[in-house]
């Protein structure tokens, strides 16, 4: 077994962390999880599905994942807007990893 010293910027440069990166925090998980199940999907949907989120919070998640391209934004021009978001290619390939979060919480629920 390796006994060298663990350094901060070795976790830092891990693919897990570069993943944790992408879509940690309260809602995140729940916004790609929801796209993976009902995509596409609208603003007040993932609101419903989120519940209590602030509209400020849920804008924030959705900005901050389509910077990172999981997810797609599409506006459509009519009155009033539509706008559904659904994953990219980019986030489709994270289906198997919250597919496994799912099936691993399904596996050992208490």
């Amino acid at each position: 077994m390796d006994q060298r010293p663990i350094e901060s910027a070795d976790f830092d440069d891990t693919g897990y962390s570069y993943t944790l990166s992408l879509i940690a925090g309260k809602y995140k998980p729940v916004i790609l999880y929801c796209l993976m199940e009902y995509e596409p999907v609208r603003f007040n949907e993932l609101q419903r599905y989120l519940k209590k989120v602030a509209d400020k919070t849920l804008s924030r998640n959705l900005k901050e994942l389509e910077a990172d391209d999981l997810i797609r934004r599409v506006v459509y021009p009519q009155i009033p807007p539509r706008v559904e978001y659904s994953l990219t290619d980019r986030g489709h390939s994270l289906v198997q990893v919250l597919d496994k979060l799912c099936d691993w919480g399904i596996e050992n629920r208490r």
